[in-house]
């Protein structure tokens, strides 16, 4: 007990540069000890440090950049529901805003499709959605990668040809250094139907 309190004697007398020792009787002595300058400017380093250590505010976090998984999640499924949108919408111009430059899809009857091609079948009507209900949504997150798997209930048209059922599809997104996350991949696959009873 005596060694600790005699560290933190040296401490905090070091700290307030006091020249005395806690608990040191005052004499009648004149003559002050002389100081050794280094350690006297050493320790007003380290004082003056732990002091702004102390009053210096934390960095405030950095707008529009979320940092933790749940928040990347919930702007990833954010972004599910715009592309819903905007496919029952035939919306163009917000699927040109969700979609890579790179981006490849493989559509419900298992046609691929680049960005322009996808925007264009769109933009004809080509593919006409008047169904799409999204379940079982889970999204998985590798570094900058965003890979979501659902499962959808749809209806609509593809090239003139009824499409109905249930699908499960893959979509991956890319954190691009402009900060948007963007569809890069894309595939959907028809579940297979429950066999009527005989």
């Amino acid at each position: 007990m005596d060694r600790i309190y005699g560290v933190y004697q040296l401490f905090f007398d070091s700290f307030l540069l006091s020249g005395l020792t806690s608990g040191t009787p005052m004499t009648t002595s004149t003559t002050p000890k002389p100081r050794r300058r280094s350690h006297t400017r050493f320790t007003s380093i380290i004082a003056m440090i732990f002091i702004a250590a102390l009053c210096t505010p934390p960095l405030p976090a950095a707008r529009g950049v979320p940092h933790h998984k749940h928040d990347i999640k919930q702007e990833v499924e954010d972004l599910e529901q715009q592309w819903r949108t905007a496919q029952l919408a035939g919306d163009a111009a917000a699927m040109d805003k969700l979609l890579a430059d790179d981006y490849i899809g493989i559509s419900l009857n298992g046609q691929v499709n680049t960005k322009a091609q996808q925007i264009a079948r769109i933009s004809s009507r080509r593919a006409i959605l008047t169904r799409l209900d999204l379940s079982e949504m889970k999204v998985k997150l590798i570094g900058e990668i965003a890979i979501v798997t659902s499962r959808a209930e749809v209806e609509g048209t593809s090239d003139g040809t009824s499409v109905k059922g249930t699908y499960r599809y893959t979509r991956v997104y890319q954190h691009e250094q402009s900060g948007d996350w963007k569809i890069t991949s894309f595939e959907a696959t028809r579940t297979p139907q429950p066999r009527s009873p005989r």
